[in-house]
């Protein structure tokens, strides 16, 4: 069912509406509804502090999936990728108080309005705002490259190829670069996503000079937004909880990236079983050309393994070779415990197809992290969808980089961190697939929601890295990260 438009609200203090997003242009807020608490009772020994709990779990998580990336500067050097920036300090000081936990009292189930595709319309922008001439040529002279982005897009569904050339003419002067407000900045990687498409080019390129400066961008992020924080924790957390007891534990990673994650998932591990911690085998799926990547984060989590004294083992499979054999592809062990990390990435690359066979190799938790929210339908769609979502990160990252580092750095986290991921779901757009969620639950997984432990280590996350409008929300069994009122990450585990 259609939503009828509403006009956009206008503040008081400024001349013109100024919209933020495309959420703003084209769509119409749901109504609020009321959400029911959530007592928060973390369990713990009468002889921890909920301080110490808070400290223990995020300094450690802070500290080891971050300063991993030290002993990744000495790699890089061994390897002649030298960093030229050793100076730079991103760290935000954090005062004393905001280390404090919060008060045991609950977090609000707080609603997350949510928006089906029949809630859009198509026909034009314009025909959301009043009829004021005035706003209107502001609107025209400002924000007309969003009507061309999507015309473009649509160029992609009917397979004009001279159209599109004609349209990205004149839109390459419009969006010369990847300047200007968060809305012009996720429009202009979107219109290089379509461009390196219609023109066959790479962006960016897989050479060890962008390969540091992902690693640096990496680093930056992690540092200035709770965005990967939130994702790590959320997960590790289901999977220890889903592990506890186990002599092997195997996680089979669909998205690694640069290893983060398991550095404080080890150290977890090695803390809560100093007498007899399990050994630790992480099979990652990985595209063909992740050979550097994947050299770098061997030998930092070897590395890090033997700090800890723990057994660790790792072991990549390429994405072509799991789509040929599926989990055929994957060492198991016997008597190992299996947790199996996903993301939309790999389901954007096989389809959902293998997650049959995930159900054969019985994991004792699967934990989707989802941090795109981007359903693939149409070029058009995922244009529409993509530049809401991305404009809020980038909102998001301009309120968390307040004195922290500079302009250049968020350009850089944009290209080298959000760039990729734009592009793939460009490359996967008009894809026919079953949505992930009912991939799970036609092949017998049912959602488990996480932890109140979980719910707890969120809220003072949050706490802690003072950024307003950050909050976390459920959504039926998922734990969500949200900029405002819009999700950034999702986090959900299931279990056969």
């Amino acid at each position: 069912m259609k939503v009828p438009f509403t006009s956009p609200q206008f503040e008081t203090t400024n001349k013109f509406y100024e919209p933020k997003s495309v959420l703003d242009l084209r769509r119409s807020p749901s109504p609020p509804v009321a959400g029911k608490p959530a007592s928060l009772q973390p369990h713990y020994s009468a002889t921890t502090t909920d301080a110490d709990l808070t400290l223990h779990h995020l300094d450690h998580d802070n500290e080891h999936a971050l300063n991993h990336f030290e002993d990744w500067d000495s790699l890089m050097r061994d390897l002649g990728l030298h960093d030229d920036n050793n100076n730079l300090h991103f760290s935000k000081p954090i005062s004393q108080d905001s280390l404090l936990p919060p008060p045991p009292q609950m977090i609000t189930d707080l609603p997350i309005p949510s928006y089906d595709q029949s809630s859009f319309e198509f026909t034009n922008f314009h025909t959301s705002f009043p009829n004021d001439q005035a706003l209107m040529n502001q609107y025209n002279s400002e924000f007309d490259f969003v009507d061309e982005l999507i015309r473009l897009a649509e160029c992609f569904e009917t397979n004009s190829i001279q159209l599109a050339q004609a349209i990205l003419a004149p839109l390459n002067l419009r969006l010369s670069s990847a300047n200007g407000k968060p809305l012009q900045r996720a429009a202009y990687y979107f219109k290089e996503a379509l461009q390196s498409l219609l023109t066959g080019t790479t962006l960016p390129d897989n050479s060890s000079e962008n390969v540091v400066h992902t690693i640096k961008a990496y680093k930056t992020f992690s540092n200035v937004s709770p965005i990967p924080m939130f994702s790590n924790f959320t997960a590790n957390q289901a999977i220890l909880e889903a592990v506890d007891g186990a002599m092997i534990v195997h996680v089979i990673d669909f998205d690694i990236g640069f290893g983060g994650q398991w550095a404080s998932f080890m150290r977890e591990i090695a803390e809560n079983r100093k007498s007899n911690p399990p050994v630790i085998r992480i099979t990652a799926i990985v595209p063909e050309d992740y050979a550097m990547e994947s050299r770098l984060v061997t030998e930092n989590l070897c590395q890090f393994a033997r700090e800890l004294n723990i057994g660790f083992e790792i072991d990549f499979i390429s994405v072509r070779t799991f789509e040929f054999l599926s989990f055929k592809s994957v060492k198991f062990a016997e008597g190992e415990k299996i947790a199996v990390q996903l993301s939309p990435t790999i389901f954007r690359r096989i389809g959902a197809g293998f997650v049959t066979d995930l159900r054969r190799i019985s994991p004792h938790v699967v934990v989707h992290v989802d941090f795109e929210g981007l359903i693939t339908s149409s070029f058009r769609q995922t244009v529409i969808d993509g530049l809401e979502f991305y404009s809020t990160v980038f909102e998001s990252l301009e309120a968390a980089n307040v004195g922290v580092c500079s302009g250049d750095w968020i350009r850089k986290i944009e290209m080298f961190v959000m760039l990729p991921k734009i592009i793939a779901a460009v490359e996967a757009a008009g894809r026919r697939e079953m949505p992930w969620r009912e991939a799970y639950s036609g092949a017998g997984f049912r959602a488990i929601g996480l932890s109140q432990f979980a719910d707890f280590q969120a809220e003072c996350l949050l706490r802690r890295v003072q950024v307003r409008g950050f909050h976390v929300a459920k959504r039926q069994a998922e734990m969500v990260l949200c900029w405002h009122d819009r999700a950034l990450v999702a986090t959900s585990a299931w279990r056969c």
